[in-house]
């Protein structure tokens, strides 16, 4: 008999233009469940990608920034940001929109089956917060995932 190995449950982080909030959570995410020998992985999305002009490359300086502030590094070349897609939202595990007000009308707008199935937390944009101040919140916020994931296994 031949067993298939396990594939990992996905956690997948939304936000507006999958350059800042997402990529900064999906890669703290990844590096820190390491430790924890937990079968999840993250991934991030863009709600409206297809709409914006003002990513200015594959990924925040902001969130470049925090990454290195806490060792960890970005795949070389770092991805492009992704729009959402309906079969990313249905693949995924769990979704996590990443500040409430501003995408649960971006998900009722796109994909309205969906936006009562997403957990949403409260990570303001650079618009409302610092850089320094939101991805500490939003470190915090996934190091409590990582938390709740693991005391749901154990």
């Amino acid at each position: 008999m031949i067993t298939m190995p396990h594939q990992p449950s996905t956690v997948l982080f939304l936000c507006s233009g999958n350059y800042y909030r997402s990529r900064f959570a999906e890669h703290i995410f990844n590096t820190y469940i390491q430790d924890m020998s937990l079968s999840w992985i993250a991934d991030s999305r863009g709600l409206i990608v297809d709409r914006l002009d003002s990513n200015l490359g594959p990924i925040s300086r902001h969130a470049l920034n925090g990454l290195a502030e806490r060792g960890i590094p970005v795949p070389e070349p770092p991805r492009f940001p992704i729009q959402l897609l309906e079969s990313d939202l249905a693949a995924a595990n769990l979704v996590i929109a990443l500040k409430e007000a501003e995408h649960r009308p971006m998900l009722t707008e796109r994909f309205p089956q969906w936006s009562d199935h997403v957990e949403y937390w409260h990570i303001h944009d650079v618009d409302l917060a610092l850089p320094t101040n939101a991805l500490t919140a939003l470190t915090r916020e996934v190091t409590q995932l990582i938390q709740r994931l693991h005391t749901q296994t154990t």
